[in-house]
């Protein structure tokens, strides 16, 4: 499916400005004259976004100079000869790389307090990734000397001037290896117990003085607005953040911020310098050190990213009816109803809990399609707005890139003193599932419409579906409804499964995050959640070293539990809607009963294959288990199935 959008997507880009649409409800030669030459000035942007990715001669030509300007600021704002000012220098880089988009030290963000979710709250958490892909890659001696290695390739190509020596990149390396120990495990991060750790500015301030978080969060805040509040995601890591740079040379701090830059610009630079990270990150992913992506999905990815609400717009036109849009509220909202029957038959859970669980499940906001708010994506004047600041030519590809990793950092922190916009789209959203390929942009820009893949959002309590994951042959109006039931229903039932699994529990009807469960039904759940982690820990894949690799069972557990609810929830659904209207059988299926093409539609949606390193990558990062794993354990923990 990701396949067949990523090709919808360039057959739209390659194309000229479209006078006509498949469907009726939406098409250019509707609108006004005015918005009809908006819409064709949008539609400029995506292609001149597009044609400077496309145009690898200029962005050759260009060679390293535009990354070298950002290199050079790094150098004037952290200079590696001793100063009196370590501190603020420090400060000043890791805010000018925030700025654009790159999390050095630490990574700060916005987004809805989870106790008090109609109010915009900045976080501050351990980045993501500390350089490698996950903090157990460090334990491996091998990755880490060839990451050395390239380390000091990139960066001595890069910047000759500075003479670094090999003491200089080993050190950086130690030092990642530093932060990543401090981290929090992944199934930390995960939980909301103990992410949500509320402090005031002044006293989250005193854990690394080194960073100056007033100073980082007032320098990315709007002028207008004072903070003093924050969340911090791991305090523990921050303190030892503090003594861990007390104890780091210039030099090697120096190399460590123009190594994140690198990491972060690296991909829209065609030089040779460059090259031993890109074949460094191949061999990460069990790819051949050389082998590049056509050019063209590069540039999909690359449009998508930075224009995905002005793409969506066409691609809602070219992909997404009405009906559709019609057919997946039925669904969803046939979902909701089985599942307040389940709620009603759970014996674990005490009555009273089962009536506010009730009441959360009626309050589950579900977003169809595409946004009609916070860009209504069908009016051209108002993409135009939401892109105004983002400067794109059809000639400087590397600056396109830039505009648009600005903007979109710009855009999460003008959020703070306004209310949560319950209307939007969320790019940052607590909770983003993998029913996709793509698991390495999980925390990127967030879904635009052609993304095929689906959030459940707990502050907000509610489930997004993009168009993109409602096509053939997961979603299609035309085909027997057990189709559809058994691959986007068990989605669309997996999401609303995440209201109540071991992250969404904590999470009331209002999006609150408080305890809400009795003692009594959280030791019932634990009991049963304990049954799912271990389970999944008994599944495996080959380790580096040809030993089996567990599953994270408890990672896994929240993703594991909302596969066996949606499955069970979108079976019933089913059942329920073919009573009163029967489906036809697929000719040439007359073998397979209704019942066993559902479940075939749901296997076949998580049917792939992963490279091994990109599996191993997965088992330590991945709140997801293999995607075979999702498939055998959920049907074994299936009643309809069996």
């Amino acid at each position: 499916m990701s396949e067949s959008s990523q090709t919808l997507l360039r057959h739209i880009l390659e194309a000229p400005y479209p006078n006509s649409s498949v469907n009726s409800y939406f098409s250019p030669m509707q609108l006004e004259h005015r918005s009809h030459h908006v819409d064709e000035k949008n539609f400029d942007k995506l292609k001149a976004a597009y044609d400077a990715c496309l145009d690898e001669d200029a962005i050759k030509k260009a060679g390293v100079d535009p990354l070298t300007e950002i290199l050079d600021q790094i150098m004037h704002l952290f200079p590696k000869q001793k100063s009196g000012n370590n501190d603020e220098e420090i400060a000043n880089t890791v805010l000018y790389l925030a700025s654009l988009g790159v999390s050095a030290l630490v990574s700060p963000g916005t987004g809805a307090d989870d106790r008090d979710p109609d109010t915009v709250v900045v976080s501050v958490s351990a980045p993501w990734r500390i350089g490698l892909p996950a903090k157990e890659r460090y334990m491996d001696e091998d990755i880490v000397k060839r990451y050395e290695d390239t380390v000091a390739q990139v960066i001595s190509a890069l910047c000759p001037d500075e003479k670094y020596d090999s003491t200089t990149f080993h050190g950086v390396v130690e030092f990642e290896k530093k932060l990543a120990s401090a981290s929090p495990d992944a199934e930390d991060r995960e939980d909301v117990t103990k992410y949500y750790n509320p402090m005031s500015l002044q006293d989250a301030d005193t854990l690394t003085p080194q960073v100056h978080l007033s100073r980082l969060i007032d320098g990315l805040a709007p002028s207008n607005v004072k903070t003093t509040r924050l969340i911090v995601g791991a305090p523990q890591y921050m303190k030892d953040l503090a003594e861990i740079l007390s104890n780091t040379p210039k030099d090697v701090l120096q190399v460590y911020f123009l190594w994140k830059a690198v990491q972060s610009f690296a991909s829209a630079i065609e030089a040779d310098a460059v090259k031993p990270y890109k074949r460094f990150s191949n061999g990460l992913q069990g790819k051949e050190p050389d082998s590049t992506p056509e050019r063209w999905r590069t540039c999909v990815g690359h449009v998508d990213n930075g224009l995905g609400w002005i793409l969506s717009r066409f691609f809602v036109e070219r992909a997404f009816s009405a009906e559709a849009k019609e057919f997946g509220d039925q669904i969803v909202s046939d979902i909701k109803v089985e599942f307040i029957e389940k709620l009603k038959a759970t014996e674990w859970m005490e009555e009273k809990v089962i009536k506010l669980a009730i009441d959360k499940v009626h309050n589950i906001v579900q977003k169809i399609g595409y946004p009609t708010k916070s860009p209504n994506i069908m009016d051209p004047s108002s993409l135009r707005e939401y892109y105004q600041s983002v400067d794109i030519t059809p000639s400087t590809f590397f600056n396109n890139t830039l505009s648009m990793s600005r903007f979109d950092t710009k855009l999460q922190w003008s959020a703070l003193g306004k209310p949560v916009d319950r209307d939007a789209w969320s790019v940052h959203s607590h909770r983003v599932d993998e029913h996709t390929d793509d698991a390495d942009t999980r925390f990127l820009r967030g879904m635009t419409v052609p993304t095929v893949n689906a959030y459940y959002n707990p502050p907000g309590n509610e489930i997004v579906f993009p168009a993109g994951i409602m096509q053939f042959p997961v979603f299609d109006v035309n085909v027997p409804k057990y189709v559809s039931y058994g691959a986007f229903g068990s989605v669309s039932g997996h999401e609303l499964s995440h209201a109540f699994d071991s992250t969404g529990r904590h999470y009331d009807q209002n999006g609150n995050y408080t305890d809400w469960w009795t003692n009594k039904t959280v030791a019932g759940f634990s009991e049963r959640a304990d049954c799912f982690v271990s389970q999944y820990s008994n599944y495996t894949v080959e380790g580096a070293d040809g030993k089996p690799l567990h599953v994270n069972g408890r990672l896994t557990l929240g993703e594991n539990i909302a596969d066996a609810g949606g499955l069970s929830a979108s079976f019933l659904a089913w059942k329920k809607r073919a009573a009163e209207h029967p489906n036809q059988d697929l000719p040439g299926l007359e073998y397979f009963s209704q019942e066993q093409l559902f479940f075939v539609s749901y296997a076949n949606w998580w049917c792939g294959k992963s490279r091994k390193e990109t599996a191993i990558n997965r088992i330590f990062t991945d709140p997801h288990a293999p995607k075979w794993a999702r498939i055998l354990g959920t049907m074994a923990n299936s009643r309809d199935f069996r």
